[in-house]
């Protein structure tokens, strides 16, 4: 009788243990899918100032075209977009239009004194501050959930319930990394 009460507490034990871990894995996992959509609302909130920005810019900068028409091919392939890659990807891409667009309103003084572009230049400035920080808190809880992934005893759970590693937000290439060089000899 005493074996069977002892072998009765080990079950239960293992059992409550592996209970605990699956949560914990499922509280990281949740962790990390709010800190993604923390970063798509940011990022959203970027697209929704973009075209205020370009309208506002738009009467000083005519020989910008390419520009104005790189952004809107950005928007739309943006609603197209559903995974971390493909939005880190174009989140890389108009980072780098967003610097052109800024680099070139140095070159146009009556642009930077336009109040309305002034407060659109700040919007944005607040929003890359934003989307900064919650690119780094999603990259912290990724890595923290993935790396409960591959720790023993953890990794058993995970596998057993097939738990999925996340994606890192991160620049696509060296060049992404670069300023961006702005040429008016054209």
């Amino acid at each position: 009788m005493g074996i069977i009460i002892c072998i009765i507490i080990v079950v239960l034990l293992l059992v409550l243990w592996i209970i605990s871990v699956y949560n914990g894995l499922v509280k990281s996992r949740m962790k990390t899918t709010n800190a993604w959509s923390q970063i798509d609302v940011q990022l959203q909130r970027r697209f929704d100032l973009i075209p205020n920005l370009v309208e506002t810019v738009k009467g000083y900068m005519k020989h910008e075209e390419e520009t104005f028409t790189k952004i809107a091919e950005l928007r739309t392939a943006w609603a197209n977009t559903t995974t971390v890659k493909e939005k880190a990807e174009l989140d890389t891409q108009l980072s780098s239009t967003l610097k052109t667009i800024m680099s070139v309103s140095e070159n146009y003084p009556e642009l930077k004194a336009n109040q309305n572009f002034s407060e659109l230049q700040e919007e944005l400035r607040s929003t890359e501050n934003k989307i900064s920080f919650s690119r780094q808190f999603y990259n912290d809880s990724a890595t923290l959930y993935n790396t409960k992934l591959q720790v023993v005893p953890s990794n058993i759970i995970a596998s057993m319930f097939n738990f999925k590693p996340a994606d890192l937000f991160e620049a696509e290439s060296d060049e992404a990394r670069k300023n961006v060089k702005v040429n008016f000899d054209k």
